[in-house]
């Protein structure tokens, strides 16, 4: 009985943890995108520290943790390693850009690692996210 309901917890936690991995991920991206728009459109924003270093580390502080955590429990679950790999992936490419690509890279690639990372991670925890889904199902067509 105990094995059903932590396996149901287990099911609870890894897809909020994909989720809030993805929301993450996304307003990461959006931060990227958004930012310099706004800038150039509303100059008092240039006031507020969201274009600051400090924030894509604090993102990471959120991001790292909620992606491993989610990752790890969804392939200890359906078995397919390959996504914890590409989510790991990701991980690196934004955390080398948001430590390192100011100074090594100049700030428009920093930005474009920062995205392809942030959409690594995404991409990895949707795929984690539906291969949850479908080993929880008896049979393939139940899925949808």
């Amino acid at each position: 009985m105990s094995s059903q309901s932590e396996q149901a917890e287990l099911e609870k936690n890894t897809g909020f943890l994909d989720g809030a991995a993805i929301g993450l991920s996304a307003l990461c991206a959006i931060h990227c995108l958004a930012l310099p728009i706004a800038l150039t459109m509303l100059p008092v924003i240039a006031t507020i520290p969201l274009g600051d270093e400090s924030f894509h580390k604090a993102l990471l502080f959120l991001v790292i943790p909620a992606s491993a955590i989610g990752l790890t429990l969804g392939c200890r679950r359906h078995q397919q390693w390959g996504v914890m790999f590409w989510g790991v992936s990701g991980l690196v490419v934004m955390t080398f850009a948001a430590v390192f690509g100011h100074d090594l890279l100049g700030e428009a690639l920093e930005k474009v690692g920062t995205l392809l990372g942030a959409c690594i991670v995404a991409g990895s925890h949707t795929a984690n996210f539906r291969r949850c889904r479908i080993s929880a199902c008896e049979q393939p067509r139940d899925c949808g």
